[in-house]
């Protein structure tokens, strides 16, 4: 197959799914607004200086290339429909990653929106979150109360898989949420792990309101300044209404990763 019609293939696959929001594949130079593809074309700007491309992509020959620091900022009140909020609340994160083989500094955010400095946390894609005795692994975060878990100094309501993410090369990542269980894939398949994997949390989503966290990919606001950078290539990301299923989550991977 061509390497522009398997580009295509794969953008068609995300834009097929139901219930897509935004889709953007990170084609654009340094310096330019990263414009999403689909329903709603939300443009995201570079947070923390440029963020360059480099040649190797999964929808285009190229893909965000995220050093220690860089980030993307997409303002609350532009994006109206990510703020997925409620307690009917259902979305889907999906990440096309490469993440780098460097020494993690932390966990590392790779979108959603979550605020803790404020307290305004909702939904959010991590790597390497480093509770319940994890480390490396992809986990979706989710919070209905916006600050930390009552008990606890930090959010701790997450699904978290059971694999350590290889780096160095390209994964397909999901987080799920249907209201009740919060789901991490990995490559296509549910990365299963006792209690975390799925997750019951049948709270719903912190509604954070008009002066809530703005959707950010790479990083998130803590502890007053923007941290947990996720450092390495970033080929795609997508964000749905509703909870994918595992039939249409591993037909995502198999028509955009093979």
């Amino acid at each position: 197959m061509r390497e522009e019609t398997r580009y295509a293939a794969a953008a068609e696959a995300v834009n097929a799914a139901g219930g897509l929001i935004s889709f953007w594949d990170f084609q654009e130079q340094a310096g330019e607004r990263r414009k999403a593809k689909g329903p709603y074309p939300y443009e995201l700007t570079e947070g923390g200086g440029a963020v360059e491309r480099t040649d190797d992509g999964i929808f285009g020959p190229y893909s965000a290339d995220l050093k220690f620091g860089d980030w993307f900022r997409l303002p609350r009140a532009d994006c109206p429909a990510l703020d997925i909020h409620g307690p009917d609340a259902k979305l889907t994160v999906a990440a096309w990653i490469n993440w780098a083989d460097i020494e993690s500094k932390g966990c590392q955010a790779v979108a959603g929106i979550w605020d803790e400095s404020r307290r305004k946390r909702q939904y959010c894609l991590f790597l390497d979150l480093r509770i319940w005795e994890s480390r490396s692994q992809a986990c979706g975060h989710v919070s209905s109360v916006g600050g930390p878990t009552p008990g606890y100094k930090y959010c701790m309501t997450s699904a978290i898989g059971q694999t350590p993410l290889s780096k160095a090369e390209w994964h397909f990542v999901v987080f799920t949420y249907d209201g009740r269980l919060a789901k991490v894939y990995v490559d296509g398949v549910l990365d299963e792990r006792e209690t975390y994997n799925p997750y019951d949390y049948p709270e719903g989503l912190y509604d954070g309101g008009p002066d809530g966290a703005d959707f950010t990919v790479g990083a998130v606001d803590r502890s007053g300044e923007i941290g947990n950078f996720y450092t390495g290539l970033l080929g795609g990301l997508a964000v749905y209404n509703r909870a994918l299923s595992a039939g249409e989550v591993a037909d995502l991977h198999n028509r955009t990763m093979k």
